[in-house]
């Protein structure tokens, strides 16, 4: 499991938010939302690492603690970074925003890598939440319209046109716009 996070800078994360928490806000419930996905992957007992950018290594390392496994996304777009962690496979990415995230969908996207070249896990948004992988695809992750509603349904006529079917998992809702605060209202309080 590869999950996918920025240190929790005001202004520089959660900007979408920004307009409706303020940038002091919108960085503490970013800051939530990935600490909640780290004891989530914890309470999975799957493997996992955090790909990390907006600050150092060290800066990560006071926030979550010595014990987390840290690499630093590098250089490049979100789809250069994808196709990195997506090496070597299998990989199951996935992002920090989605609350109802649980391990039972880590489970089952592992299990379904067992019998399907990859699986999807839609995001309501027209994105999705996570991305398993057992074969080389780099072909996914170049000129995608990231951050749009169209990233689900470029992401499986690549994989057709390559002949993949990938497993899905259930849709799920990520927390980006200030519309999406009231389906968690703890979170954004």
């Amino acid at each position: 499991m590869v999950l996918f996070t920025r240190f929790p800078e005001p202004g520089r994360v959660k900007t979408r938010l920004i307009p409706a928490l303020g940038p002091e806000r919108a960085a503490a419930l970013h800051s939530r939302l990935t600490e909640r996905a780290l004891d989530m992957l914890r309470s999975a007992g799957l493997p996992f690492e955090l790909r990390v950018t907006g600050a150092s290594l060290a800066r990560f390392r006071a926030w979550l603690g010595e014990a987390v496994p840290l690499t630093d996304q590098g250089e490049g777009d979100l789809g250069a970074r994808l196709a990195r962690a997506a090496r070597p496979p299998p990989a199951i990415l996935v992002g920090a925003d989605i609350p109802d995230l649980a391990p039972f969908h880590l489970h089952a996207a592992a299990a379904a890598l067992r019998s399907h070249p990859a699986v999807i896990g839609p995001a309501t948004d027209g994105g999705y939440y996570l991305l398993g992988l057992c074969e080389p695809t780099a072909f996914l992750f170049d000129a995608m319209p990231w951050g749009t509603d169209a990233v689900f349904a470029i992401t499986t006529r690549r994989l057709a046109r390559h002949g993949i079917t990938p497993a899905l998992l259930e849709p799920l809702s990520d927390l980006d716009r200030p519309e999406d605060l009231a389906r968690w209202p703890d979170l954004g309080a």
